[in-house]
């Protein structure tokens, strides 16, 4: 096992405004995610994504790596940003990321206490389904490929009627899906097998807010309130009309609980 190399992708620059740093979910890219929330988002944060391995900008991964060593490859590019100044000393840095992104938020938090000034997870749990779903998932897509996700995807991603509302967003997404590289996505439903942070959470330090899609199947918001039950300075939101792609289906509304919770910490 290795730490991934992440690449990440400036979505709005500026120096003056903290920093927030968004990530992905499994099977899309955070430009195409997190797109119709920047303009919500922009006047109040420097915006910088990051793309899982073999998604978007980011190479493919050449072995297996654990959801604690895709959480210091977020921390290891964030490291190279200071160094090469885009993100400035000293300046607020938070973190938001859907689904595995959320994953790693509170992975985030009980491995790197301290690191960020807020974190949320979107469409996430403490747990996210089972080993075993996982691991079947893993060798089906290295075998198959990727587009063998897609019809699952769209029903599991969307709330009724938002594909035949917004056809640009959520084909862009699936395109996403399609064009991920299927080792490096079986490498990620390795990590996400092995995700368990349920009785680590109460050591966290960290202020958190869990955002769900009241409409989500995967992660429902029974799963953001065990967080805020459980996690000291944690609390839930429910985003009453997405299911499990926040950022992308209700942007106005995801931005809104973001800054809000953020600009409060």
């Amino acid at each position: 096992m290795a730490v991934p190399q992440l690449t990440p992708s400036v979505l709005h620059t500026n120096k003056e405004l903290p920093t927030l740093i968004v990530g992905p979910s499994l099977g899309t890219a955070s430009l195409q995610l997190w797109g119709p929330a920047v303009p919500y988002l922009k006047d109040h944060f420097q915006l910088i994504a990051w793309d899982l391995p073999g998604h978007g900008a980011s190479k493919p991964s050449t072995e297996e790596f654990s959801m604690s060593q895709l959480a210091t490859g977020v921390t290891t590019m964030i490291d190279a940003l200071r160094t090469d100044g885009v993100i400035t000393d000293g300046s607020k840095l938070f973190y938001a990321g859907v689904s595995v992104g959320g994953a790693v938020a509170l992975q985030l938090a009980v491995d790197y206490p301290g690191t960020f000034n807020g974190l949320s997870s979107i469409c996430a749990a403490a747990k996210i389904g089972t080993p075993e779903g996982w691991m079947e998932r893993a060798e089906l897509v290295a075998k198959a490929g990727t587009p063998t996700m897609v019809t699952g995807s769209a029903q599991r991603w969307f709330a009724p009627g938002f594909i035949e509302k917004e056809p640009v967003i959520s084909t862009d997404l699936l395109h996403n899906l399609q064009d991920a590289d299927r080792f490096a996505y079986a490498h990620v439903c390795g990590a996400l097998a092995g995700f368990d942070v349920r009785e680590q959470l109460a050591t966290t330090t960290d202020p958190i807010i869990a955002i769900n899609g009241a409409q989500d199947q995967v992660c429902p918001p029974a799963d953001a309130q065990f967080i805020a039950e459980n996690a000291p300075k944690a609390t839930a939101a429910v985003v009453d009309s997405a299911a499990h792609l926040a950022p992308a289906e209700a942007p106005e509304e995801t931005a809104a609980i973001l800054v809000d919770f953020f600009t409060s910490n």
